[in-house]
């Protein structure tokens, strides 16, 4: 398992946590937002979903990843 922690802008609520670990969960990762850090941290499994997906996971919610 690898961890990484991406800083995720746009998120204010409740909503954007369930939006943003829910869109991780999909891709079979685990997702823990920091709402207040504007961030996520973020475990898988390397050999099953990349970082770029799971960034581009989080985009499709409306979220802006920083590069």
């Amino acid at each position: 398992m690898q961890s990484v922690t991406l800083k995720v802008e746009g998120m204010s609520c409740g909503h954007c946590v369930n939006s943003v670990e829910g869109a991780v969960k999909k891709l079979g990762a685990a997702g823990k937002v920091d709402l207040s850090a504007g961030s996520v941290t973020v475990e898988f499994d390397e050999s099953k979903v990349s970082v770029d997906t799971i960034k581009e996971a989080i985009e499709e919610q409306g979220y802006d990843v920083a590069k």
